[in-house]
């Protein structure tokens, strides 16, 4: 049996300043006036079953110039899939590698200069790709705890301990057993990004909260930090591509 305030969905277009833009169209039972969204997967319209289209497409053409914009900014976030085949680049501390790829009876993967070179029994993507993130993964550790033991000498701190994270949604967490976690995926970003981050959750060693005092011990840690965090958080999504 279907519920009450079951949501029905129809895929509709628009015009908007001559661009034709599609939408979803979600009617609900129960729904009090009209919601527009704008996520990965585009334009949401949100409304009552008792308001007609008409009325609710001139509801989002009053609204042209918010959903072109984040129409834009999502474009711009679209980064195109990973490729894992030989010359591919590979980003690596602001820099990029160029994959070379080679038949082996074992997976090896070394840096050669602005080469990755990736030995494996099996080329295929998915092989080539779960042997990078390994690599990613082993170099990660080491760097990351020497920025942190460097940056707490610098803080007056002990050293905590590090670890790494695969998570998708935040580059650092601290938590009050002295534990920083740091996400593998920042060695694709350029050094002073990753310092950055390192400040910030060095910071909460401090100051689990982000008060201003907090933000004032990351300002000492690391000056340039508000710069630095707009440049990390405007490439977010390039450096969570893989």
């Amino acid at each position: 049996m279907r519920s009450r305030d079951a949501a029905s969905r129809e895929a509709r277009a628009l015009d908007l300043r001559g661009e034709r833009v599609d939408y979803t169209l979600v009617r609900r039972r129960g729904r009090r006036g009209v919601g527009l969204k704008v996520d990965a997967e585009g334009l949401t319209v949100s409304a009552p079953l008792s308001i007609p289209v008409h009325r609710v497409e001139h509801l989002v053409r009053e609204s042209e110039s918010w959903v072109l914009k984040k129409m834009a900014i999502w474009r711009e976030r679209q980064v195109p899939e990973a490729s894992w085949a030989e010359g591919a680049l590979v980003p690596w501390l602001g820099a990029e590698l160029t994959l070379r790829l080679m038949p082996g009876r074992r997976v090896a993967v070394a840096q050669e200069g602005d080469t990755l070179v990736v030995i494996a029994p099996s080329l295929e993507a998915s092989a080539v790709a779960k042997a990078v993130v390994a690599w990613y993964k082993r170099m990660a550790l080491p760097h990351l705890a020497h920025r942190a033991f460097v940056f707490s000498r610098i803080a007056g701190l002990a050293p905590p301990r590090v670890m790494l994270s695969s998570a998708g949604s935040r580059w650092g967490s601290c938590n009050s057993r002295r534990e920083v976690r740091l996400a593998w995926r920042l060695m694709k970003a350029r050094p002073e990004l990753i310092d950055y981050v390192v400040c910030h959750e060095l910071a909460h060693l401090r100051h689990m909260n982000h008060s201003r005092d907090f933000w004032a011990e990351v300002e000492r840690l690391c000056p340039d930090y508000r710069r630095l965090r707009d440049e990390l958080e405007a490439k977010d999504h390039f450096y969570r591509s893989f």
